[in-house]
């Protein structure tokens, strides 16, 4: 059978949240078969769990965000995102502060202390989100509308289209797929990173928000240019870094999609209400287990197949 999958080993980092600007430790540990990815603030007493929920995110501004009980632990994508790339299943986090580090604003930091703990296959079957049935969500009106998609497809693909009329994105592809059967996502996703505009600096950290964040952790512009004097690492990483955030936010649906994803304009709200949308309607999911990776798509079928 295909397996669920957890890390071998404890590893730990040290950081600073891109919102909060709060310093914060960080333990991923292994978890049990069906434990699912656990969120765990052990800065307060007792320690809370949070499980990796679509259900329990509470707030979408510029992050997904969990919420229980009054704790809250933000900006879960782009580590959400590393343990979809890697496949893995089953896993603690154990956070000192509300904000999962930023690092260096990609998932690649995430994969590489996935990578560092080693992956463990456990004695159980994975358990995969089938689409069945399209599902589609939208917002706006006009040159407003965002929508986002899920549609059946053996495999996990995703599709975005961004618009943000700057010249510095404008310059760059603003239109990106990729088809982790074919693709690498540690090649082509993992490494790109988060986004800002210098105009919007006040205004966010006013309401609490990117107090932490920089040139070292953020794509950074002014009305005209990229401010980070390395570049990009890709040609098109705006919208790669926006499908790196989707990858994220589906994969607190619980466990792995098999759909094919495709936005315009999305980000972690919509994301979120796509979903709950998915759920909201038993005729359009199933859960389903392979016997052997023989069988299984392809993009799931191998214990590293983020490589591929």
């Amino acid at each position: 059978m295909l397996k669920q999958r957890t890390v071998k080993q404890v590893v730990n980092t040290i950081g600073v949240g891109l919102h909060s600007g709060t310093k914060v430790e960080m333990t991923l540990r292994p978890a049990a078969p069906d434990t699912g990815i656990v969120f765990r603030r052990v800065d307060v007493t007792p320690p809370v769990d949070l499980p990796a929920s679509a259900m329990g995110v509470g707030d979408t501004r510029l992050a997904s965000t969990l919420q229980k009980d009054g704790v809250k632990v933000s900006t879960v994508e782009h580590l959400m995102s590393a343990c979809a790339g890697l496949g893995i299943d089953n896993l603690y986090v154990d956070l000192t502060a509300e904000e999962i580090p930023i690092m260096d604003g990609s998932a690649a930091t995430f994969v590489f202390l996935l990578q560092q703990a080693g992956l463990q296959e456990q004695n159980a079957p994975k358990k995969f989100i089938r689409v069945i049935k399209p599902v589609e969500v939208r917002e706006g009106e006009g040159a407003q509308e965002k929508w986002a998609r899920l549609e059946p497809y053996n495999g996990f693909k995703l599709k975005f289209f961004i618009e943000f009329n700057h010249p510095a994105v404008d310059a760059t592809g603003q239109i990106a797929e990729v088809d982790f059967e074919q693709e690498s996502y540690i090649k082509e996703i993992a490494r790109a990173r988060t986004f800002g505009f210098m105009h919007e600096v006040e205004t966010l950290r006013g309401i609490g928000l990117i107090r932490g964040g920089s040139l070292e952790n953020a794509i950074v512009m002014d009305e005209y240019r990229i401010l980070n004097p390395d570049g990009l690492r890709y040609d098109n990483e705006f919208v790669r870094h926006k499908i790196l955030d989707a990858v994220g936010d589906l994969y607190l649906a619980g466990h792995s999609l098999l759909a094919s994803y495709s936005a315009h304009k999305s980000g972690h709200g919509l994301n979120n209400k796509l979903l709950r949308a998915l759920f909201a309607r038993e005729d359009a999911y199933e859960i389903v287990t392979f016997e052997s990776a023989e069988v299984a798509p392809r993009a799931y079928g191998s214990l590293e197949w983020a490589y591929n």
